[in-house]
């Protein structure tokens, strides 16, 4: 399999357009198509739907999509050890960001690496631990912060650290002065059979948060009354804010608005929902130089981040 022809697939695959791609590519939109056809020969499958709207990738085409990107990952790979050979630490690094966090380690975690790290080039991709889980076994990320991830042999993972969920409320009704301009306010703590009572705004099943806050529940021999189910941190803490229900959280999720007033805080105990916040890494690859120096920015930065929530 040609490499570049891969890599014209990929590209076309992923902006739904010969166009497109030609124009990233700087190629002529003729020889791009018919390097990505003696592909097709080459491998006797269909890959694109071509239609007067662009270029959709038959299922045939969704599988190579899928492995030709951590393909072309581990060439970008191995030329950065090749790289590394001659002492400089370059290459790309991509890192899987939770959108609980992404918002508040995204600008630090890109000056760190622009200081640490010059010659490297940083990717990062936001999403849930499943997507995650996913990127890590097929080679498009090197690395992934996850909440809660389960140990397994496929996986090399650091706890950066463990911290207690909150219930996330909308202000309702609260005294005048009773918060800081742009601070959330806080009230009593809560028990966990109490936050059991009230309707809760949760990702659906497999996400973490929602694994967690279940298991906890059956402790004490109840379950979450779960008014919505929504994907989105940004939409979950939208509805909590319009009073449509209340979420289970990290305190610095509040750091994704623009204005945490809005909100309350409270911590629950009995018992408490402890999360723990962890590195990822395939353990079925090597890491390269700038990875390892890579995942000691990653730590050093969310550690950082975090701790005035702490």
């Amino acid at each position: 399999m040609d490499l570049k022809q891969l890599e014209y697939f990929v590209r076309v695959a992923e902006l739904g357009s010969f166009t497109r791609a030609s124009i990233a590519l700087d190629i002529a939109q003729p020889a791009l198509s018919r390097q990505i056809r003696l592909l097709e020969v080459e491998l006797r499958q269909n890959l694109l739907t071509r239609n007067g709207r662009g270029a959709i990738p038959t299922e045939a085409g969704k599988l190579l999509l899928k492995h030709g990107r951590g393909i072309l990952h581990q060439v970008e790979v191995a030329r950065e050890e090749l790289g590394a050979a001659r002492g400089a630490l370059a290459g790309r690094v991509s890192i899987g960001l939770p959108p609980s966090l992404s918002k508040l380690i995204t600008v630090p975690l890109t000056r760190a690496f622009r200081q640490q790290l010059p010659h490297a080039q940083l990717t990062l991709t936001e999403g849930f631990s499943v997507l995650m889980h996913e990127g890590l076994r097929v080679g498009n990320l090197d690395m992934a912060v996850l909440y809660n991830s389960e140990r397994s042999p496929e996986l090399d993972i650091t706890t950066l650290h463990t911290e207690e969920l909150v219930l996330i409320s909308p202000r309702t009704s609260s005294k005048p002065g009773a918060a800081k301009k742009g601070k959330a306010g806080k009230r009593q703590p809560i028990s966990l059979a109490e936050v059991a009572e009230l309707p809760l705004i949760l990702p659906s099943r497999p996400n973490a948060f929602r694994i967690l806050i279940e298991s906890e529940m059956i402790t004490i021999g109840r379950k979450p009354q779960i008014t919505l189910e929504v994907d989105g941190l940004n939409a979950i803490l939208s509805l909590v804010k319009e009073g449509m229900g209340h979420a289970v959280l990290p305190s610095y999720t509040l750091s994704n608005v623009h204005d945490p007033e809005p909100f309350l805080l409270r911590s629950i105990h009995s018992p408490r929902i402890m999360s723990e916040l962890m590195l990822a890494r395939s353990s079925r690859r090597a890491s390269t130089d700038t990875q390892k120096m890579a995942i000691e920015v990653v730590k050093s930065v969310v550690v950082e981040a975090i701790k005035p929530y702490a």
